[in-house]
C-alpha cells in the first residue's frame, strides 16, 4: 500500500516507486516489493492500471522553469508515448554537459524560461530526474520570444530561432519536432 514501510535505509537504497522519509523505504504506488541484493536496492512493481511511471530512456514533454548557472530546472508535463497520467508531478534537470554533443558555453543559448521541450529521462531519483537532449529529435518544440512573447519559428542555422512580429534572433537547441 501506498506509505507502506518496506525497508531501512541502513540496509538499501530507494529504487523504483520507493522513497525514504526519515529512515524507512516507503511504497509510493500498490504494488508487489521487489529487493535486488546486488545492488542494495529495494523497489516496487506496481499492480496493473497503476499510472504511469518513468523510467531511464523515455522521452518527456516539460517546461524550463529555471535556468541557473549550469542547470536548466524543467517541470514535467506528460510522457511522450502515453495518454495516462503521472503518477508523482515530477521536476527534471538539465546540466550544460547534457544538452547537445559538443561544447555550450552557457545555457541561455539552449533554453529559455518558458520553452516547451522534449528530453530523455538519464537518472530517476523519487520524482526528481536527470534529462538529457543531445538527440536531434530532442530540445525545445516551442519558443516565445524574449522581447514580444510571440511564438517563434525556426531561423536561418540550425541553432536560431526567429520572431516574425519584432524580428529579433534567439539561439536555441531546436528540436527536429519544432512546432510552428
Amino acid at each position: 500500500m501506498p506509505g507502506d514501510v518496506i525497508g531501512v535505509s541502513e540496509q538499501f537504497l530507494p529504487d523504483k516507486l520507493a522513497y525514504d522519509d526519515g529512515g524507512y523505504i516507503k511504497a509510493s504506488v500498490l504494488g508487489t516489493v521487489s529487493i535486488n541484493d546486488l545492488t542494495k536496492t529495494i523497489s516496487i512493481i506496481p499492480k496493473a492500471g497503476n499510472p504511469n511511471v518513468l523510467e531511464v530512456g523515455e522521452k518527456i514533454y516539460g517546461q524550463i522553469t529555471d535556468i541557473r548557472g549550469q542547470r536548466a530546472m524543467v517541470n514535467i508535463q506528460s510522457a511522450k508515448n502515453t495518454s495516462r497520467g503521472l503518477v508523482f508531478s515530477y521536476m527534471g534537470v538539465i546540466h550544460v554537459s547534457q544538452v547537445k554533443k559538443g561544447y555550450l558555453e552557457k545555457l541561455t543559448d539552449a533554453f529559455r524560461i518558458g520553452d516547451i521541450i522534449q528530453a530523455k529521462v538519464t537518472k530517476v531519483a523519487g520524482n526528481n530526474l536527470d534529462l538529457n537532449t543531445e538527440d536531434n529529435s530532442d530540445g525545445v518544440l516551442k519558443a516565445m520570444c524574449t522581447r514580444c512573447r510571440a511564438y517563434m519559428i525556426p531561423g536561418k542555422n540550425k541553432t536560431e530561432l526567429y520572431c516574425e512580429v519584432c524580428g529579433k534572433r534567439e539561439k536555441r537547441k531546436i528540436s527536429d519536432d519544432y512546432i510552428y
